[in-house]
């Protein structure tokens, strides 16, 4: 993601620096400045609700000063209040218009919100007006990658990292561009600085071990990091087998969710998922850094599918409860049209189940939605011709998935941890990508390196989702 710079940074409107002389009674100029300043370290802390607060008495006296009208875009914005936050944001821009971080954080607004050719004029001033602030030339990557302008992007980010070589999400950028793109040898590299990104938790507490570089360990222990998403771990679980080749005994650190998962792969010990329980350890890697361990191309993507199974209870089990549900003849398409809200790209990849509709016009079809989470709720409203099974709710985790997925013909999803999972169980899954997927779909092709059994449905330039839906009802339907 890009930035969003609070007003005080440097170009911004003076506060925190300002010290009134002692004992003295502040000026009105000096209070708005000292309030400018708080409400900015309120909006940076995420106490949105005080900055607002001080935002609006500066307003209310002043309401043309252009820092306080930026701030209170910005917590618009992180709000959710999208139209508040854009008339504001350009309102700032107008009282000064010279003024680069402003630019900078518009910049970010109008790509969040797809609006990607206003989004280059503001990058572009934004970049001219301060030529040293990598953070506009981090901005300006992060969307030229939205426009799937790679080269740009990789060209920005390097801008970048020439002005701060520890900018951690400069070289992020350069290794999601250049791993979209199949170059592994420098996405791999630069991949290893996600760790650094601001909003990169802690992978793992303090330790002397160190981080295992690939040789063997044929008397100690490795420790593994589940790390990253559900999708992710599924994805490149499929390199514990060849750590396991390599070491003596593997211990992984895994949220219960996944446990069902990563338990299938052969070479694994102890499976935990708290730190106190952890074991003694000769050395540990993420498990997102097997891939560059292993020097992965496209060519060399372990691919050795299914390496994930339901197991046989859970199969019988569902086989019984979906042949109770489906009719007789039906084909039971499993659907899911939402990932986690959190996720940074989620407003590109999730829909609504509205956008589904198409597939329920389809003669002889039963959809079975495996969607988890607050956007089940949409099941409420469907009232469309096919029948369509909520498990949601039955579903306890993984292991239930994986059974449901065993007992479908396809898979229809969005960019979920749905997709890897019937992918790496050998399952036809059709994946809708949002126009700049992420990295691991790479480009211009509708099979995955990464899952044989998977075709990738695009959206074209206009971002969208109705002909991509289209046209996979089509081929359902011609099916």
């Amino acid at each position: 993601m890009g930035n969003l710079g609070p007003v005080t940074q440097s170009g911004g409107q003076p506060g925190a620096e300002f010290q009134p002389a002692s004992g003295a009674t502040p000026s009105p100029a000096e209070r708005l400045d000292r309030l400018l300043a708080l409400a900015t370290e309120h909006e940076q802390a995420g106490r949105l609700d005080l900055a607002e607060s001080s935002l609006d008495l500066i307003l209310a006296e002043a309401p043309d000063r252009p820092g306080a009208v930026h701030l209170r875009g910005i917590v618009a914005f992180r709000q959710g209040d999208i139209a508040q936050s854009v008339r504001l944001m350009e309102r700032s821009i107008a009282l000064a218009p010279d003024m680069a971080l402003f630019y900078r954080n518009i910049c970010e607004v109008y790509r969040t919100l797809g609006r990607l050719d206003e989004a280059l004029v503001a990058g572009r001033r934004a970049a001219a007006l301060a030529p040293g602030d990598p953070h506009c030339y981090h901005n300006l990557s992060v969307l030229h990658y939205h426009r799937l302008e790679l080269d740009d992007a990789i060209a920005a980010a390097e801008q970048a990292v020439a002005l701060d070589p520890n900018f951690a999400g400069a070289h992020f950028g350069i290794a999601e561009a250049s791993l979209l793109r199949g170059d592994f040898a420098r996405g791999w590299h630069e991949y290893e600085w996600r760790f650094r990104l601001a909003s990169a938790p802690s992978l793992m507490p303090a330790t002397d071990r160190p981080q295992w570089d690939g040789t063997a360990l044929p008397d100690g222990r490795l420790l593994l990091i589940a790390d990253q998403g559900y999708g992710d771990v599924i994805q490149f679980a499929r390199y514990i087998p060849w750590a396991a080749r390599r070491v003596g005994d593997i211990a992984i650190a895994c949220s219960v969710e996944l446990q069902p998962v990563v338990a299938q792969l052969p070479g694994l010990g102890l499976i935990f998922d708290h730190w106190e329980r952890r074991p003694e350890f000769a050395a540990y890697i993420p498990l997102s850094g097997l891939p560059r361990l292993a020097g992965t191309e496209l060519a060399t993507i372990p691919a050795a599918i299914p390496y994930l199974r339901a197991s046989e209870p859970k199969r019988t089990a569902w086989a019984e409860r979906l042949a109770a549900l489906a009719p007789v003849g039906q084909r039971r398409i499993g659907i899911a049209w939402a990932g986690r809200a959190t996720h940074h790209n989620d407003r590109n990849r999730s829909v609504s189940l509205a956008h589904f509709a198409p597939l329920s016009d389809i003669p002889g079809v039963s959809l079975m939605s495996l969607q988890k989470g607050p956007m089940q709720a949409q099941i409420g409203s469907y009232w469309e011709r096919a029948p369509l099974f909520n498990l949601g709710p039955e579903i306890r985790d993984f292991a239930d998935t994986m059974a449901i997925i065993d007992r479908l013909d396809l898979v229809v999803t969005v960019d979920t941890s749905i997709a890897h999972l019937a992918g790496a169980m050998g399952k036809p899954v059709w994946v809708m990508l949002p126009y700049a997927p992420d990295w691991r779909w790479l480009l211009d092709r509708d099979d995955s390196p990464w899952y044989p059994t998977a075709r990738l449905f695009r959206q074209a330039a206009d971002r969208s989702w109705e002909p991509v839906v289209a046209r996979i009802a089509a081929e359902i339907a011609a099916g």
